[in-house]
């Protein structure tokens, strides 16, 4: 499970740290012949580059996640990739990284607004406009990893939506026939089952981290209509009545007794067991949900027994989140033989070995004609599928990420109001907002 998808928090040090080192860097386009013009060069996917050798940064959670492409890659060019696994929190310890002047040609990294800010990249990033493989994935896709209108991020698994996991037969043995077509008909649900003797919700409070969730997917039509838009422009607030009122549904949600009663010790790794034994009723979470579920059962037990379904305030938005084990990026170096080389891993990738890809991660295919692996659980590709349409997260669309869900942690353990949670969290977007010298703070 990807920390980076999960915690999505950036320390206010670590966004000044790396802003004072990398506003400072600048760099022609790769491959191109003027700094404006922005022409790249593309090397084939299996050019040789015997004797080049590759730095890529990862985080502890994505470890492996390139290890088969990485084998390929160095079997069909010669070239050498040099793989370093950066410490947790990584998100933290990457930019503190790179202040120390230290600079890899490739990284894993959440493809979101403020976490691409984080490396400064119009500076410190290549730019993937020209991709051969951009077209060929999905638009739901094609839209995200951008700043300022310019691709940063290359994408080699599925975006991941938040929506609500269910226990099949918790919810028939209930009498539910239907997924509930908004957050009140799920409230009422919830109810049915606390009735019947059942848990509705298992929360992981304990781990912090997933409390954000439940106030985002309330907010999936405020974020359609540009709620994180005005909150970057000092138009709106985590005070304001759309975020607030969202923290106060939540708030309600736990005094009248709908999670599970170790709410505020339990943790994320818990949450599938407890569904999958039908403890509890339902878990909202995130796409990387499916790959707990898979430790813990077979892809048959998975479809007999979980099913899925996006929620939102009045209806059945789905909220996007990209996770750290969604795209990489490829730095500028300065070294132009290096930066095509990185070029050249990532249309390997995403190209050449994307079938094989696929398969050795089991995973959702981000291009259609590149079919998703049998043995994928339903659940994922419904998942998939719910992106079209999805509503923007705080991570993706917010310029900063705060400490939101260690606010909401403290709620639930009744150390904070929602009012403290808002103007907390306010505040630390504030300081955030302002490291990076966003306008209008």
């Amino acid at each position: 499970m990807d920390r980076n998808r999960r915690r999505t928090c950036v320390v206010a040090v670590a966004v000044a740290t790396a802003t004072s080192v990398l506003v400072g860097c600048s760099a022609a386009n790769p491959g191109s012949t003027s700094a404006s013009s922005g022409a790249v060069t593309w090397n084939e996917p299996t050019a040789s580059l015997k004797g080049v050798t590759l730095t890529y940064w990862t985080a502890t959670q994505t470890a492996t996640m390139a290890d088969q492409v990485i084998t390929a890659f160095e079997a069909k060019t010669g070239a050498t990739i040099n793989k370093v696994i950066i410490p947790d929190v990584y998100e933290t310890n990457a930019p503190t990284k790179l202040a120390t002047g230290a600079k890899p040609d490739l990284a894993t990294w959440q493809p979101t607004g403020s976490e691409l800010a984080l490396l400064k990249p119009a500076a410190g990033l290549q730019v993937l406009d020209s991709a051969p493989w951009l077209s060929k994935q999905l638009p739901a896709v094609q839209a995200l990893g951008q700043v300022n209108g310019k691709h940063y991020a290359a994408f080699v698994n599925i975006p991941s939506v938040l929506g609500v996991f269910y226990n099949k037969d918790a919810f028939a043995k209930a009498g539910i026939t239907t997924p509930p077509k908004s957050f009140a008909e799920m409230i009422t649900d919830a109810n049915t089952l606390k009735a019947g003797g059942v848990t509705p919700f298992f929360g992981s409070a304990g781990d912090k981290w997933p409390t954000q969730w439940w106030p985002q997917v309330l907010l999936a039509e405020a974020a359609k209509n540009g709620l994180w838009q005005r909150v970057n422009a000092n138009k709106d607030s985590f005070t304001g009545k759309d975020i607030l009122g969202a923290i106060t549904t939540y708030q309600g949600m736990l005094k009248q007794g709908l999670f599970n009663t170790d709410n505020g010790t339990s943790t994320y790794n818990e949450s599938a067991p407890a569904l999958l034994n039908g403890k509890a009723a339902m878990v909202l979470q995130n796409t990387t949900f499916v790959s707990l579920l898979q430790s813990g059962a077979s892809t048959a037990q998975i479809n007999a027994k979980i099913g899925w379904f996006p929620i939102s305030k009045d209806g059945n938005i789905a909220t996007s989140i990209p996770g750290g084990d969604n795209a990489l990026v490829a730095f500028k170096t300065g070294d132009a033989t290096k930066e095509a080389a990185a070029r050249q891993f990532l249309r390997f990738w995403l190209e050449t070995d994307y079938p094989d890809y696929i398969k050795a991660a089991n995973a959702v295919s981000l291009e259609p004609a590149v079919p998703t692996p049998s043995t994928v659980p339903d659940i994922a590709t419904t998942n998939a599928t719910a992106l079209t349409g999805a509503a923007g997260s705080m991570q993706q669309d917010a310029v900063a990420n705060p400490d939101f869900y260690v606010n909401l942690a403290n709620m639930v353990l009744d150390t904070m109001t929602p009012e403290q949670v808002g103007s907390t969290t306010q505040a630390q977007f504030v300081q955030l907002a302002k490291a990076l010298g966003v306008s209008g703070f």
